[in-house]
């Protein structure tokens, strides 16, 4: 390991750490277990006392504008990448896009259809939701860089490799997104994930597995989801349960398709690889320290630092915040008002039956419909009147993990390469492979 000067050394110590403390140390706050990057979140939502809703519509507006301005003349782009790459989007997109600021406005102004607009659908992402991801994204997009750009994942990729390409087929790296996602939020990890694999750091493959299969809610959230059932008193074999659900279907996922079947390939032929073969004179350790020091030495630049963190949000706001309101509302319209959910759950409950499980035909009913919201199983099966079954509704649906109203969503919006349909298959299968898994263990508990 060569010599560093201690103001190279501080240059990687002291941004990464502050990036650590930000995103993935866990606090509690008057009981309640959470990260800095939440109360940050938390504290701007009460600043600006409700007005969020309407500050997510004219971001969503705008970026329809914005989409329909570089369609119609794309010359007018052509001199500043980040905004045609924001704004010249497929003709698909433009009309996700489209409908996004439709139910958007008519949720804020309860216009037309209620179907849109009620607190179970658009009213629910609008007034709920989006503030939160406006928050979350205000301050992830510009801390992002801490955790990105000064060396810390060079550190972890070199210590980690050997635990993650074996177990997971992801390089060591990918271990900050995974932690940020089980301790921080699923949000967060997706957009680490996607930062990463657009400046080449991720194959399609890799980014597609580490975002289907790591971006698990926070662990506040998963209190909610097992307080809604009412069995708060079961939080720790609950959150274990989902932790050993978790890993056994991040190792089972990369090995089928359709995440088997993605390329192997960088986003627009741009790598940038990480050599994982550690070179003679060095351990896994210290070259870690030497890849993480020779990065924090190129991103000296202050001005840069938040001109990349400004763009993050832009790109955070106006890309995934229209296919929220567009895809998710259109799911929870589907949940709430039709009952393809519980036809698409009746054949599982012969299957619920074998299982030894309660009230099968109850539970059936909430198997899929966490496809459109995660919190809606927990919701319906809050009546069930078996703790047993209330227990497997409530981490099945945490561990099924695509939901279009937040994550599902967010990949859609994300450059990382996986599809609508790439998400209703990784939906199902996540389902068949955690369903057995929390049964058997409900079992040991009940």
């Amino acid at each position: 390991m060569r010599k560093y000067k201690l103001s190279d050394m501080l240059t990687f110590l002291i941004p990464s750490i502050l990036g650590i403390l930000f995103f993935m140390i866990p606090i509690s706050i008057d009981g309640e277990v959470t990260i800095p990057i939440a109360i940050l979140s938390g504290w701007i939502q009460d600043l600006l006392n409700g007005s969020i809703p309407l500050i997510m519509v004219v971001i969503i507006v705008l970026t329809l504008v914005g989409t329909l301005i570089a369609k119609i003349s794309p010359a007018i782009f052509k001199n500043s990448p980040f905004l045609n790459n924001l704004f010249n989007v497929t003709y698909g997109w433009v009309i996700v896009r489209f409908i996004g600021a439709v139910f958007a406005v008519l949720t804020y102004l309860q216009w037309g259809v209620e179907a849109v607009w009620s607190t179970a659908t658009g009213g629910l992402l609008l007034f709920d939701l989006l503030p939160v991801l406006f928050s979350v994204f205000l301050f992830a997009g510009l801390l992002l860089p801490l955790l990105v750009n000064f060396g810390l994942l060079e550190l972890f990729g070199s210590l980690l490799t050997k635990v993650m390409r074996p177990l997971f087929k992801l390089p060591g790296r990918s271990a900050v997104d995974c932690v940020a996602s089980w301790i921080g939020d699923g949000t967060i990890g997706v957009l680490l994930t996607s930062k990463q694999y657009e400046e080449g750091y991720y194959t399609k493959k890799e980014a597609a597995i580490i975002g289907t299969t790591f971006s698990v809610v926070s662990i506040t959230f998963s209190l909610v989801i097992i307080s809604q059932v009412g069995l708060g008193d079961y939080f720790i074999p609950f959150y274990l349960t989902i932790l050993a659900t978790g890993l056994i279907a991040a190792f089972i996922m990369p090995r089928i398709p359709p995440l088997s079947r993605k390329a192997d390939t960088y986003y627009k032929e741009k790598a940038n690889e990480a050599d994982e073969d550690i070179p003679k004179g060095y351990n896994s350790f210290t070259w870690g320290i030497d890849s993480a020091i020779n990065r924090a030495k190129k991103n000296k630049d202050v001005k840069a630092f938040f001109t990349d963190g400004f763009k993050n949000i832009l790109d955070m706001w106006m890309g995934v915040a229209p296919i929220v309101m567009a895809l998710g509302t259109l799911a929870l319209i589907l949940a709430e008002y039709t009952p393809i959910f519980t036809w698409i759950g009746i054949p599982f409950i012969p299957i619920l039956e074998l299982l030894g499980l309660p009230e099968a035909a109850a539970a059936s009913e909430t198997l899929f419909v966490g496809f459109a919201d995660m919190f809606l199983p927990s919701v319906m099966g809050a009546g069930i009147e078996s703790e047993m079954t209330r227990f497997v509704i409530a981490a099945l649906s945490v561990s099924q993990l695509i939901y279009m109203s937040e994550v599902g969503g967010l990949l859609l919006g994300s450059k990382i390469p996986v599809s609508f349909f790439d998400l209703v298959l990784i939906f199902i299968l996540r389902t068949v492979i955690a369903l057995p898994i929390i049964t058997l263990v409900a079992h040991f508990i009940f």
